[in-house]
């Protein structure tokens, strides 16, 4: 529960700022990454982590759309930009630890800043992992470091940096290496020299 309570306290608290912080940031490689998707026609699409839903405007419009937040604050905001798209989207009050919904129930799960975000990379993907059908697409769009790299700075101000924002030191491959049932599909630098990358995956049975 105390991790619980410092990720709604973080992400309650960052409300407010996250939008002027992170918009700019990463605004081409987050439209590149949902142009990506295709058109998802008749298909659901779950964002865990949504936030104040800055990809709602790019969803696809033929997708039944689903977001996940642990912070009211955050929902509010999503909720408002959905009314001013004038997009029907479902928000939910729910932890990417233990998403709300049941066992391969969704067909592409969108992963946009939050595995380097959430206190438990590898339970989050776990649940996406486990949300997600047969043949469903994962998208990652997020800040690793490469494996079997050093990166001593990025691992030293880490620990600062993950009580005020973000972790600078998940390894993507560690993560994916305890999901055989998630196959590759792409891995592209998009941003920060490589530092941020748009990863897919597909679910195999």
């Amino acid at each position: 529960m105390a991790e619980r309570d410092l990720q709604l306290g973080y992400r309650a608290g960052f409300a407010a700022l996250y939008d002027p912080l992170v918009r700019s940031a990463l605004a081409g490689p987050r439209r590149a990454s949902l142009a990506a998707l295709g058109p998802l026609r008749g298909q659901r699409l779950l964002l865990p982590g949504i936030g104040t839903g800055l990809d709602i405007p790019q969803l696809p419009a033929q997708a039944e759309c689903i977001g996940v937040d642990l912070a009211p604050a955050m929902l509010d905001r999503a909720r408002r930009r959905a009314r001013d798209c004038g997009r029907d989207i479902a928000l939910i009050e729910g932890d990417a630890h233990r998403l709300p919904l049941a066992d391969a129930s969704v067909d592409c799960v969108l992963m946009h800043l939050i595995l380097a975000v959430v206190p438990r990379p590898d339970a989050a993907l776990a649940e996406a992992s486990r949300v997600l059908r047969p043949g469903g697409q994962l998208v990652v769009l997020d800040k690793f470091l490469r494996q079997h790299r050093r990166h001593s700075l990025r691992r030293l101000i880490s620990p600062l940096l993950a009580r005020l924002a973000t972790r600078t030191d998940v390894v993507f491959e560690t993560l994916h290496a305890a999901h055989p049932e998630l196959v590759l599909v792409e891995d592209r630098a998009v941003a920060a020299g490589g530092w941020f990358r748009r990863i897919e995956l597909r679910r195999v049975d």
